[in-house]
């Protein structure tokens, strides 16, 4: 990881060794940038705010490297803005500071299986590991998307990699009509098999108009038909245009 908190290095290192995971510390973006080029890794957690470059500079520059490690953005400056720019610039998830044992748990989980994933698709079809969104959707990271609707309205839901990661959906937690929601904040929770919580990034705001009841009562709509009849929500978007442009189009790109 890549963290200039050490008391945040050490609590990441304890909370993953009891799961059986080995973590190298860098205390700032070039160090972290050198332990990737000795080193393989299978996942990278990365600080926003460090002293010589940001996280989304350390991003840009694994990127140029041709580093294909999924990272996961972390800070303690949490803004929507933050996690919307996290998620558009590359990184495959964000998680705010102060988290908790089991917040960083399901994180570094939903990382790990991503880069399962993405090994299972190289060479292969996309659709061999899991489906693509589909074109004419767009998409926030591979966390959730969202799609126009002819009436002005925009159906949003979570992406199906984003699913496949979870290994199984337990139960579904949706907000009720009327509730506003925001680009980048939790706007669902997904409950897996191994009892965990991973909160849904909402890839528009405006106001719940309709919650989609049936996937609600049977959360394995959602993984059997995520880009139709598995959606979450109906919305009415307050700033549309604006959140489209932090919205990419069609397919995911990093398999």
């Amino acid at each position: 990881m890549v963290e200039d908190e050490p008391v945040i290095a050490e609590a990441v290192a304890r909370i993953c060794a009891a799961e059986g995971l080995s973590v190298a510390s860098a205390a700032h973006g070039a160090a972290g940038l050198a332990l990737l080029k000795k080193c393989s890794y299978r996942l990278i957690l990365c600080d926003i705010m460090m002293a010589d470059m940001d996280g989304f500079e350390f991003l840009a520059e694994a990127a140029r490297s041709n580093v294909r490690t999924p990272v996961v953005m972390t800070t303690g400056y949490s803004t929507v803005e933050n996690a919307v720019n996290s998620l558009s610039r590359g990184a495959i998830d964000f998680i705010p500071k102060p988290f908790t044992a089991d917040e960083l748990l399901a994180v570094v989980r939903r990382g790990l299986k991503f880069g399962k994933l993405q090994e299972a698709a190289a060479g292969e079809p996309v659709s061999a590991a899991f489906a693509p969104c589909p074109v004419g959707y767009h998409r926030l990271g591979y966390a959730s998307w969202a799609l126009v609707e002819r009436a002005g309205t925009v159906l949003i839901g979570a992406g199906d990699l984003f699913l496949k990661t979870l290994e199984g959906a337990l139960r579904l937690d949706l907000l009720r009509q009327d509730e506003k929601v925001a680009q980048g904040s939790i706007c669902a929770v997904i409950t897996s098999a191994a009892g965990l919580a991973h909160g849904v990034m909402c890839p528009v705001s405006g106001r719940i108009v309709e919650a989609n009841a049936l996937a609600a009562a049977d959360p394995a709509l959602v993984e059997k038909d995520p880009y139709a009849g598995g959606w979450l929500y109906r919305v009415l978007p307050s700033e549309l245009e604006y959140d489209l442009r932090n919205l990419k189009s069609g397919p995911e790109d990093r398999t």
